[in-house]
């Protein structure tokens, strides 16, 4: 069967190809609420690898400010064997905050909230510092894909 020249953007043919694809900034993350950005540097985490490796390889200096992952679906993560804390941002499909974790540790579980619809993985004391609460409306901004 021929693969469509589409899928060969969306799906990487193995765990490194997903990793680079997850880890490549593709946008934004903006509180509507408190008109502030949670990242500018938004990687998307949404297919079976790159849901899977998550964070997984990335150092702290790494993920620094204006970084963050959303994984989509999503409604609970794990932070196995990473070497450093997260915030969690947990949203409904309108973007609304159901569920916030500040600065979770590394090897735990977050809980589970069957409301959330995706996941934003942020850097830690980044909604301590944005002041991000329950019920915030959090607008996802992706940047378009160049046409040839």
């Amino acid at each position: 069967m021929r693969r469509q020249p589409w899928l060969e953007n969306e799906i990487p043919t193995s765990p490194e190809g997903a990793r680079r694809k997850a880890m490549t900034p593709q946008g934004k993350a903006f509180n509507q609420t408190r008109q502030l950005y949670l990242a500018t540097n938004l990687a998307v985490a949404q297919t079976h690898w790159t849901r899977l490796r998550g964070l997984l390889g990335t150092s702290e200096g790494d993920f620094g400010n204006g970084w963050g992952l959303w994984i989509r679906p999503c409604r609970g993560i794990h932070t196995l064997a990473m070497s450093f804390p997260i915030d969690v941002v947990y949203l409904d499909r309108a973007g609304k905050v159901v569920h916030l974790e500040h600065n979770l540790p590394p090897w735990r579980f977050s809980p589970v909230r069957m409301q959330a619809a995706s996941v934003l993985e942020l850097p830690s004391h980044t909604l301590a510092r944005t002041n991000t609460a329950l019920g915030d409306l959090i607008e996802i901004r992706m940047k378009m894909k160049e046409t040839s």
